[in-house]
């Protein structure tokens, strides 16, 4: 008698042909070596091109559930410690005895196309509500029953610049043990692909425009918050943050230190030094570590010339034009 798996697998390898399919019809590049697929009208890193899919076709959104959306690189990880602690601060006895202390951010708020449908970790019927997910997919593509459901969305965006280095950084460390190194070539040949939307899940400016449009139309749907201003005024970021989440901080919350310490505790310097985040893997590509770096802003001055950085200008000008311009970054270039 086959075996259930022995049965599912001419059904996956159906699909596998069918997904290869896809892909030599699909325009492709590369970024920092990782094969990319333009769908949709974003770019796909293969390896996840699967969950994408996936998460497009299966995921059913319910009304409570609230997913983080931001581009890879702009302040995701620090959103997720931040909304699972904001989100469950009344369930945890002592901040000693939170989770963030035993898993990282990114194993309590799960990416749809990276654990739920790509590594199919979790069953999703099984998480209690609110659920909370994540993912980099740009508005329009973004599985239906999310868009058409009351699921709440917060999206984060971060300056370009920040973002571009960032990336950099974050891409290379796949390579850390071969010695890899960024370098001026390596920034020319990557910023030009950025500059022009060639980067995962870009363009940048499509992908800030399709979430802040929404939020314009749709504020109790969509949250869109800057990386430079939750930096620039923390607490007041927090207090928004809990109150879409549907759960405000009590008058007595606010007056004690409840929101400070959520501050302490989710900020990117002491989830940086917590043991949890020091060793081991989230995923098969990236230790945990890869994931905590300087999280400041303007770092991009120490890695991008001058005539580097004007060269995005293009992607600020169309921002603009569309009606969208940083309220708590100027590049001044």
């Amino acid at each position: 008698m086959a075996t259930s798996s022995q049965n599912t697998k001419p059904h996956h390898d159906q699909l596998e042909g069918e997904l290869q399919q896809l892909l030599l019809s699909l325009p492709k590049d590369k970024w920092f070596g990782f094969p990319m697929h333009l769908y949709q009208g974003f770019w796909c890193v293969d390896p996840i091109f699967e969950g994408i899919i996936a998460s497009q076709t299966h995921f059913n959104a319910q009304d409570t559930d609230i997913m983080l959306a931001s581009l890879p690189k702009a302040g995701t990880t620090w959103l997720k410690s931040l909304i699972f602690t904001i989100i469950n601060r009344k369930n945890i006895s002592h901040i000693s005895q939170h989770p963030l202390h035993s898993k990282n951010p990114h194993e309590l708020i799960p990416h749809l196309e990276f654990k739920v449908y790509k590594e199919s970790q979790q069953d999703v019927d099984e998480i209690p509500s609110p659920r909370l997910f994540a993912t980099h997919i740009p508005y329009l593509a973004l599985p239906e029953s999310i868009k058409s459901s009351k699921c709440r969305i917060v999206y984060v965006c971060r300056n370009p610049l920040d973002n571009f280095v960032s990336a950099c950084h974050f891409w290379l460390e796949f390579d850390r043990n071969k010695g890899i190194k960024l370098d001026t070539e390596m920034i020319e040949e990557h910023l030009d692909k950025y500059c022009k939307g060639v980067l995962p899940y870009g363009p940048y400016e499509d992908h800030l425009l399709g979430y802040w449009n929404e939020s314009m139309k749709n504020p109790q749907k969509v949250l869109f918050l800057e990386f430079e201003g939750l930096k620039k005024d923390t607490k007041a970021h927090i207090i928004r943050l809990a109150e879409f989440l549907n759960c405000p901080f009590s008058e007595e919350e606010a007056k004690g230190d409840a929101i400070d310490e959520i501050i302490k505790l989710c900020s990117l310097k002491n989830l940086k030094e917590m043991e949890v985040n020091k060793s081991g893997r989230v995923n098969q590509w990236y230790e945990n570590k890869a994931y905590f770096r300087k999280g400041e802003v303007g770092d991009w001055t120490n890695y991008l010339t001058l005539p580097m950085a004007k060269r995005v200008n293009e992607i600020q000008e169309k921002l603009e034009n569309a009606g969208f311009s940083f309220a708590n970054y100027k590049m001044n270039l």
